[in-house]
This record gives structure tokens, sequence and C-alpha cells, in this order.
């Protein structure tokens, strides 16, 4: 489902989702994101898809807001405050929630600069890989704003508080290599093989039992919010599904076999 400034593509069951907006960096605006919303709600229902990439168009990943829009919005935002209350549940704000609501693995390909929400976006997915020439900040202090996509929860969970209040609070912009050895980055490599290696990744992760890759992303979230007897007995639950299925039956019988398994998601 590509729109104008979004482009979608599926192959072996890779969603792969480009902003396309190279003009202006990919930077986003309310339209893109209802786009962005929509397209990654649509492979959330696909039960067919078993990895989802996103990446961006040109030498940006994304810079974050559309800044020409912004003094409008704000001015309208003043005026109604049914538009304030509209305001909590826009696109922005829903789709880092429905990054962590999708129960298959979300793939950062970060090609260039991830500014603003652009870096939200970014750590708002499950693995970040990154290209040598990609960089990130948290711009939104430069706009008298706080980080709306997620990072003043996602960063301070990834780099340690000190760091994250460090950056938001300057608005500083840091190469790739920084950002991995923080810990927002999980693969560094050369742009050149940025494709490449990402390829690899979700094929090596897609070549898993899709019924586990997903209980795996919702155990490890939800987990988060619990103490360890509680994440022990939930472990159990998903474990006494998995073992009903066809996947863990292959997977036994592969290993006896000494071949590879051959999953199919039941």
């Amino acid at each position: 489902m590509s729109s104008e400034h979004l482009l979608v593509e599926r192959a072996d069951g890779v969603i792969t989702i480009t902003l396309n907006r190279p003009e202006v960096l990919n930077a986003i605006d309310p339209p893109m994101a209802e786009d962005l919303y929509a397209a990654l709600e649509a492979a959330h229902r696909d039960h067919e898809t078993r990895a989802v990439v996103i990446t961006g168009a040109g030498r940006a990943f994304c810079a974050g807001g559309d800044v020409k829009t912004m003094g409008e919005r704000a001015a309208h935002l003043a005026s109604s405050v049914p538009a304030q209350i509209a305001h909590l549940e826009t696109a922005s704000r829903r789709i880092p929630l429905l990054l962590r609501r999708i129960d298959v693995p979300v793939i950062a390909m970060v090609n260039g600069v991830a500014a603003g929400w652009g870096c939200d976006l970014a750590l708002a997915c499950d693995v970040r890989i990154a290209s040598d020439q990609a960089r990130f900040g948290e711009a939104f202090v430069k706009r008298g704003l706080l980080p709306d996509g997620g990072g003043t929860y996602n960063l301070p969970r990834l780099i340690g508080t000190d760091h994250a209040l460090e950056l938001i609070w300057t608005g500083d912009v840091i190469d790739a290599a920084t950002a991995q050895r923080l810990g927002m980055v999980t693969h560094l490599v050369p742009h050149a093989e940025l494709a490449a290696r990402t390829r690899e990744l979700t094929e090596k992760i897609t070549a898993g039992a899709p019924l586990a890759v997903r209980a795996i992303k919702r155990a490890v979230y939800r987990q988060m919010d619990l103490d360890f007897a509680q994440a022990m007995e939930h472990t159990a639950l998903y474990l006494g599904i998995l073992r009903q299925s066809e996947d863990h039956a292959e997977g036994v019988r592969a290993f006896a076999e000494k071949r590879p398994p051959v999953f199919k998601g039941r």
C-alpha cells in the first residue's frame, strides 16, 4: 500500500517501508505519519509477515517532524481544546506504540541522519542497523519541545539515564560510531553494505519458527514490566502453547534427522 511519500515492498515475508520525501530528508508531516501508521498496521495484521524493515530514501533516514508545518499546527492547538485532545492520539504518538505491539521483528535500516522524531522512530524499532554515514540527534529542545516519539522512554533504557538526558537536553547530533558505543545502534556497517547486511539479518530471523519468533518479542517486552517469578510464569504459558504447534514437532524431527527444519508458522 505505497502512497505518495511512502514506498512499501514485500519479498519473502519481509515488508520494507521506505520513507520517501528525500527532498526534505524524509521529514514527516501528519499525512505521511498516517500513511506510515496504516502501512505498519497492515503489516501487523498480515499473518504472512515475518519481519518489517523501515528505512529512508536518499541520504536521510528521517530528519524528524516537518518544521514548516509546526507553526500552523501549534496555532491550531492553542485555539482549540478539542484539537489539543485529538493531538494526544496523533499517528506520530501511536506509531511507537504500534511498533511495540507488532509481534514480528522490526528493524530500522538507518541510512543517514535520524533526528528528532526520526531518531525516536529508530529507537522504537527492535533492532537498529546503521550505516557509517548515519547520525542521531534528539533535536526537540532546539524547537522548544521534548521528544514525542517515545524517546524519553526508550533512550534511557538503551543507554542509561545520564547519557539520555545529556543528548535530549543538548540536542547534540552524534555519529553512528558514538551511537553504537552508547548502545543506540545494534550493528554499525559500511554504507555500501547496509542493505546486504540488513537482508542477511532478516533472512536469519525469518528462517526461525514464526510462532516462536512472535512469542519471543511479546515475552521480552511484556516481561520488562514483571518481576522474575511473574516472567517465568508468563514464559511457561507461551511454552505450553508453542509445544502444541506443528513447528515445534518439525523442529524436533529435524534435529533427530540432522536436517534443517522447514517451519510453516502453524
